[in-house]
């Protein structure tokens, strides 16, 4: 059963989502990469939910690919690096980039070890959390790999070309407080889930629709033309007049908390 290597559970319209094979430093192995997949699908298609936090059960948020099972199986290598189509997304690439399809911001909480794919991952959320002594690393360079689960297209916005070569080539560690630095996490805390489930907790009473807006818009825009990006501000703008919640953030702005009322479910985004 795939199920059993990540957990969700959905409280309160956040959805907890926990990679749990504390047992193997939450490795990658093919049904981990296979449940992160469908867990991805599952979230993405759930129009309730407000937030995702992702993190790790155990000492360590994703101690990377788990190098000996893979490798034992050359149709797990077929499974993981097939295409359909050239520039869609594979299996090892989804996990990461798949958070990005979710309409809701994806929170990840880093603890302990963050290395290879587990960083490629985390750098497919919207937001790191990430304790000062956690331990990240590109480390396919220590097995003689690159990075190919996607995390490059989180990079190329990230981190400077130079400072993306050096810790690809090099694989070596840095702590979370140098990832801070280097514009790799969001914040730096002693408590990543708790802090990570206050600003949940805090964007929920924001609009879900310009939530999703913000989220569509930035990703599809920041490294686009500039036509595209004012095309889109005008058009998602306008799909957020035509709709139920900026009514309610504006009565919500305007009365008291004892008044609020909640938001409708969110469009299609």
């Amino acid at each position: 059963m795939t199920e059993q290597r990540v957990s969700v559970e959905i409280t309160h319209n956040i959805a907890h989502v926990k990679l749990n094979r504390a047992d193997k430093l939450n490795a990658l192995d093919m049904p981990m990469f296979i449940a992160i997949r469908q867990t991805i699908k599952t979230l993405r298609k759930n129009r309730d939910i407000r937030a995702v936090i992702l993190s790790g059960n155990g000492d360590d948020f994703c101690s990377g690919l788990d190098v000996k099972s893979i490798m034992k199986s050359p149709m797990s290598m077929i499974k993981l690096l097939f295409k359909v189509l050239p520039w869609h997304a594979n299996l090892a690439q989804v996990v990461s980039t798949g958070w990005q399809d979710i309409p809701v911001p994806v929170i990840c909480a880093i603890h302990g070890r963050c290395w290879g794919g587990g960083l490629q991952i985390a750098l497919g959320a919207d937001f790191r959390f990430a304790t000062p002594d956690s331990s990240l690393s590109i480390l396919e360079g220590k097995w003689g790999l690159i990075p190919d689960m996607g995390g490059t297209i989180a990079l190329r916005d990230l981190l400077a070309i130079d400072q993306a070569k050096k810790l690809a080539m090099t694989a070596e560690a840095f702590t979370g407080q140098q990832a801070l630095a280097l514009n790799l996490v969001t914040e730096i805390t002693a408590t990543p889930l708790d802090d990570a489930q206050e600003f949940a907790l805090a964007l929920m009473q924001q609009s879900p629709d310009a939530i999703a807006a913000n989220k569509k818009l930035y990703n599809k825009s920041w490294q686009g033309s500039k036509g595209w990006a004012l095309f889109r501000e005008s058009y998602y703008q306008i799909r957020i007049l035509m709709g139920k919640n900026v009514h309610q953030k504006i009565h919500n702005q305007t009365h008291k908390a004892e008044q609020h009322k909640p938001f409708s479910a969110r469009k299609k985004w």
